[in-house]
């Protein structure tokens, strides 16, 4: 279970099921916290890869700026920082106590009310949970120092869509498609381009399985692709099978006369004779010279 607790309250934010702790599903409970009460100041959690990139916690602030190791951030730490919220990452156990005093009471107070109530899949746990957490709220939570609330109302227009998604980028290939997570997009002509080929595109995955393609902020319209054409295959078995035409026969070719055998000059030809044998010879027969 991931869950989202209130520091000020003690209260679970929100909550939610998962078969293991994803990048998806904290995208799916952040959107939760977001939309029910609105932005965060700060979030307080551990140090696991799915917010930050290993490794770059150690880095100071001058190496941060200096180095590209976190220049790419991951899909939740991306959402953060395009929402304007503080991530603090906890140093020791102590620093999650309030959490973990929490999970301490679900662990046993949650698996036996999910066993009473004949709970067995993720789909009932889930619709579970809204009934079990405000009864926790009723019973262990406390009134806020200050009535002030440190959530910033998310605004009507935001597209939550576009926002709480996985985002990749890609090469538009020459045809215009775009190949993603072994899917082929085809990009249809937009109103101020008719052709997208080679253009650099973001692939949004989008919490419900589906696939969106922006380009400059704009989203592009996409089909999936035709599949590529196979072979025509003829069968001549049946009585069904088509009428093709035999290719016409290739041309008779005379093979190939063998090559005269060249003639090899005797031992005794001037062509085999040394020049110190031959100057004699110009000596007794001028003609040779």
């Amino acid at each position: 279970m991931l869950s989202a607790v209130d520091d000020a309250t003690g209260e679970p934010v929100a909550a939610l099921f998962r078969e293991q702790e994803d990048a998806a599903g904290y995208l799916m409970l952040l959107r939760e916290v977001v939309t029910t009460r609105g932005i965060p100041a700060a979030i307080y959690r551990d140090r696991h890869s799915i917010f930050r990139a290993p490794g770059t916690e150690r880095l100071s602030v001058e190496e941060q700026l200096l180095s590209t190791a976190d220049v790419a951030p991951t899909q939740v730490g991306r959402v953060l920082a395009e929402l304007g919220i503080e991530s603090i990452p906890a140093a020791s156990p102590q620093a999650k106590g309030r959490i973990e005093r929490s999970w301490r009471t679900h662990q046993d107070r949650l698996v036996a009310e999910l066993r009473l109530a004949g709970v067995t899949t993720f789909e009932q746990a889930n619709a579970f949970l809204p009934g079990y957490l405000e009864h926790y709220r009723a019973r262990f939570g406390v009134p806020p120092t200050s009535a002030e609330s440190a959530y910033v109302p998310l605004s009507p227009a935001t597209d939550l869509d576009r926002l709480f998604c996985c985002k990749y980028t890609r090469k538009v290939a020459s045809d215009n498609t775009v190949r993603f997570a072994g899917q082929v997009l085809q990009l249809l002509p937009g109103r101020d381009r008719l052709s997208f080929a080679r253009a650099v595109v973001e692939v949004h995955q989008r919490l419900d399985g589906s696939l969106a393609v922006v380009y400059h902020g704009t989203l592009l319209l996409h089909v999936p692709a035709p599949a590529a054409a196979r072979p025509i295959r003829t069968s001549t078995r049946g009585k069904h099978a088509p009428d093709v035409q035999p290719p016409p026969p290739l041309p008779e070719v005379a093979p190939p006369q063998p090559r005269p055998k060249r003639r090899q000059p005797s031992l005794h030809h001037p062509w085999k004779q040394s020049y110190e044998t031959m100057r004699p010879l110009q000596r007794t027969l001028p003609w040779i010279a």
